[in-house]
């Protein structure tokens, strides 16, 4: 047995030893772990849960174990998603601080900042909130307002930040602020980290449509930020925002992920609420076509992110990860859409008792995924990205004025 397959058969046996069956269960939104200062454990298995992971390095595996995290190398990471999927075990800490900062302060920040940090990430104390996006900018994050003025042993912020995720919930927040107005667009931009208690930071927060508050507006009025929290140097923040969306990209290009939502997928949908004929098969073969369809395209996109995995083991360098995040959310919102038609009318709840949890988490799941095509760089962007950087087209040429 090769030093990989002793360390999956390690991760079975803990497994089996230290994750709770409560915990073996699709993610519910109600009872997934947030990290804080103030984080609540909605029951005492997945407190259980959370303190054994974060004790062996498990919340963030891939991270030194110096800053908390288990040490492991990609091969041992795969190992440990594959047997943590195998068994459904929840993820057992959430936050942004995990997916999107903790990579970028790794690859630009001190060694000072990294031990302020990191450590904090892994033990889930703090929540972490992102303000790029400002009114008015629409896709275009450069194009922000928000300033920091050097004012000798700190930074003076002045501005605003828009659909800020849980902005009201978080205890820190990293942002782009304009540190240079006379500099070209993306080169006057500096990447700090400010915390959220800090004397003139506030935080609105925005109903949505659905009655539900998650996005906030975040303003900042003469907010003293010390120069320590500056992460690279100073008017090269675009360049730490480029590495911070990458893993916030890949993130999303993982379809599904431990986002929560019904218990089942298209095909065991399609069985359960449209049935068989007398042959054994679909009676509406253009469903059947969409089945296989999605099907094929799901395990293309596995073999796709597989790939990628085989590349980054070898060294490798491809573009392949620039299409993931647009064809993974593409895929999922198709993955919705056909949800909904297999369900039908029941398809149709948002709180009333007559549907099950299932059956109202798919309409909540559909209306969620028109966000993919926004978050994280909007599909047209996206596919821009994939023209000039992929396929190295030229730009378009401008319009005669």
């Amino acid at each position: 047995m090769d030093a990989l397959e002793t360390f999956r058969q390690e991760v079975r046996e803990w497994l089996q030893a230290n994750c709770p069956e409560s915990q073996r269960q699709p993610a519910v939104r109600e009872e997934q772990v947030w990290a804080g200062k103030n984080k609540t454990f909605p029951t005492d298995d997945s407190k259980l849960w959370f303190e054994r992971c974060r004790d062996k390095g498990y919340t963030v595996p891939e991270w030194p174990v110096e800053y908390g995290g288990a040490g492991l190398n990609e091969a041992e990471c795969k190992v440990l998603k594959d047997e943590m999927k195998a068994i459904r075990a929840r993820t057992p800490l959430l936050d942004i601080g995990i997916w999107m900062l903790g990579p970028a302060v790794f690859e630009y920040g001190t060694e000072e900042q990294k031990r302020e940090h990191l450590p904090k990430i892994t033990a889930g104390d703090i929540r972490w909130c992102q303000g790029y996006s400002e009114p008015g900018a629409g896709s275009d994050l450069a194009s922000l307002q928000t300033k920091a003025e050097d004012m000798g042993d700190h930074y003076l912020v002045n501005g605003t930040k828009i659909w800020t995720t849980n902005g009201d919930k978080s205890d820190w927040i990293f942002c782009l602020v304009r540190t240079d107005p006379n500099a070209r667009k993306q080169e006057g931009i500096s990447f700090l980290l400010i915390d959220m208690e800090s004397e003139g930071v506030s935080v609105s927060p925005i109903e949505l449509i659905s009655g539900e508050s998650e996005f906030c507006q975040t303003f900042f009025d003469n907010v003293k930020v010390p120069k320590k929290n500056l992460i690279g140097e100073v008017n090269t923040g675009w360049s730490v925002a480029k590495a911070l969306l990458k893993h916030e990209r890949k993130l999303m290009s993982e379809i599904g992920g431990d986002t929560p939502g019904p218990k089942f997928g298209p095909v065991q949908a399609a069985l359960e609420y449209v049935g068989k004929g007398a042959d054994g098969k679909l009676s509406d073969a253009a469903l059947r076509d969409q089945l296989v369809q999605h099907e094929m395209n799901f395990r293309a996109i596995g073999l796709a992110h597989f790939r990628t995995f085989e590349e980054r083991m070898t060294g490798q360098t491809t573009q392949l990860p620039l299409i993931m995040k647009y064809v993974g959310t593409e895929e999922q919102k198709r993955k919705e859409e056909l949800l909904m038609a297999l369900l039908g009318s029941q398809a149709l709840g948002w709180y009333d008792d007559q549907f099950s949890e299932d059956e109202l988490l798919t309409a909540r799941g559909w209306a969620f995924s028109k966000a993919l095509s926004i978050a994280g760089g909007c599909s047209e962007v996206q596919l821009d990205i994939i023209a000039k950087r992929a396929l190295n087209m030229p730009d378009l040429p401008r319009a005669k004025s």
